[in-house]
């Protein structure tokens, strides 16, 4: 889904970049009568109401300016939650040791779907512990990753 959002991504990454915080996921699902546009944004402190009115004023600036996207639609912006999604290697780095599910593109030893502890990254490839074995996953084949909340914590 990345893929057919690249313009997207290109137009507002280095904007959320440059406020501070980091652009984690663009969701668009067109309505022919009211589509809804869902940025999820992060920092290092955690997302406030406050941050994700800031980046929606910016956000709405360019959307006024650039129209890239058709029709009329609703602007959500939101903090990525306890399941935050996982997209690059350096989200699986600085998370690791947290339990994470993984939906690949192709099947891995027979199987696209993980649920594992992230025990590390090394060069392109993500390395769970999954059912006391160790799977290595390179980061091109992960379609989906979010964390798994832990509420013992």
């Amino acid at each position: 889904m990345r893929h057919s959002l690249t313009h997207l991504w290109e137009l507002f990454e280095p904007v959320v970049v440059d406020m501070g915080y980091e652009l984690i996921e663009i969701e668009y699902h067109p309505n022919p009568n009211y589509g809804i546009l869902r940025l999820y944004i992060d920092k290092e402190s955690g997302i406030q109401v406050e941050d994700c009115s800031a980046v929606s004023r910016q956000i709405s600036a360019i959307l006024d300016v650039e129209d890239p996207v058709p029709g009329q639609f609703s602007l959500e912006v939101s903090s990525p939650g306890m399941d935050r999604p996982l997209r690059r290697l350096e989200d699986f780095q600085r998370f690791s040791g947290e339990v994470v599910k993984i939906k690949t593109s192709m099947p891995f030893e027979g199987q696209r779907n993980f649920k594992g502890r992230i025990t590390g990254v090394e060069e392109d490839l993500v390395i769970i512990e999954c059912e006391n074995k160790e799977v290595r996953l390179p980061v091109t084949a992960i379609d989906k990753a979010r964390l798994v909340p832990d509420f013992d914590k």
